[in-house]
């Protein structure tokens, strides 16, 4: 990408030693083969270290045995940002899911409060397929209202 045309200010916002950058997280397996697995944007800074949202969703689907959750962040004065937890099993409440993620690898600073564990009937999407971030961060601003 030579930059976006006439915008010198935002093409020096998007570009780092010639490259553009995405924001995406990928990984490259032995064949070469690139694999996009996250966003940077997806993760939260919470007293000063950076939580990767993709890792307690992993940990989330681990326990309740599917691909039903996803987390966002609300902004949180005293740690910076609070981890807000949506799921769709209806099989467990946020209570035994908690208890079971203390029981995961995950430390405590990555695990949203038991009351942040929010069960919903659909997780949030676009006509993509991909999970809806923004709506999903506003439906945590509404519930915790």
């Amino acid at each position: 990408m030579a930059g976006y045309l006439a915008q010198p200010e935002k093409t020096a916002e998007v570009m780092r030693d010639g490259w553009y950058v995405t924001g995406d997280i990928a990984m490259m397996d032995e064949d070469g083969f690139i694999f996009i697995t996250d966003r940077l944007s997806r993760f939260s800074k919470i007293c000063g270290e950076m939580v990767p949202h993709l890792k307690i969703e992993e940990a989330i689907n681990g326990v309740l045995g599917d691909l039903c959750s996803a987390i966002t962040a609300v902004p949180d004065d005293a740690r910076g940002e609070r981890l807000v937890g949506f799921y769709t099993c209806v099989d467990i409440s946020a209570g035994e899911l908690w208890e079971k993620l203390c029981g995961t690898e995950l430390p405590r600073l990555w695990l949203p409060k038991r009351e942040h564990l929010i069960q919903i009937a659909e997780i949030p999407t676009l006509g993509t397929g991909k999970v809806d971030l923004r709506r999903l961060k506003q439906l945590a601003l509404e519930r915790l209202q």
